[in-house]
């Protein structure tokens, strides 16, 4: 890890004017995450689109209102999650972001997981899966299924702007998301996150 800080604030304030890849010259705002900081859910997307640019907030287009429409039907709100995204900035015409910009931005990425301490991480699409589950994944293969992460539990759906697109997926989503509240509801604990390597004294 690349560095660590006391509070999501204080990781925000220290990606403000981030230059670490080329998206930060296309973007008009970083959209660094929403919600609850102490929420046992966490959603992670794969990137802002053109509204979340603009308004610096993830998931506020039409996916975004499909979320809150998802969320309701499982008995949660916005405001009792937390929501964020691989990348912080806007890739160009809503490309796929590419492993170099994916690379620079997962230190963020993990110090908001070790921050809010999730019970579960929800990746949202094949490319937040992908980097949840660290390998090429096949999303209509996984999707609703629950791994083993470190310290918490990964689940994978698909992204609410997939299922904007055709109606037999936004069927897939809904049952991901009943699935997800049945993990949430169950008891089993997820694993313990690794323990730092106690520091070595020198000699002298």
């Amino acid at each position: 890890m690349e560095f660590e800080v006391a509070s999501l604030d204080g990781l925000k304030k220290l990606i403000e004017g981030c230059t670490r890849c080329p998206l930060s010259t296309g973007r008009t705002k970083i959209v660094f995450g929403m919600g609850n900081p102490t929420s046992k859910l966490m959603f992670v997307g794969e990137a802002p689109g053109r509204v979340e640019d603009e308004r610096g907030l993830p998931f506020v287009g039409p996916a975004g209102k499909l979320l809150d429409e998802l969320l309701a039907g499982i008995g949660l709100r916005r405001e009792d999650v937390y929501i964020t995204n691989v990348v912080k900035c806007r890739p160009p015409g809503n490309r796929d972001p590419n492993p170099g910009e994916i690379e620079t931005c997962n230190p963020f990425l993990s110090e908001q997981i070790r921050l809010i301490e999730p019970r579960i991480v929800c990746s949202l699409g094949r490319v937040a899966a992908g980097v949840m589950l660290r390998k090429n994944v096949q999303i209509s293969r996984i999707h609703g299924e629950r791994f083993s992460g470190p310290g918490y539990f990964n689940v994978v759906a698909f992204h609410p702007a997939a299922a904007l697109r055709t109606p037999e997926t936004l069927e897939l989503v809904k049952s991901d998301f009943q699935k997800l509240s049945s993990y949430l509801h169950d008891s089993e604990l997820p694993p313990e996150p690794p323990r730092p390597e106690p520091e070595q004294m020198g000699l002298f």
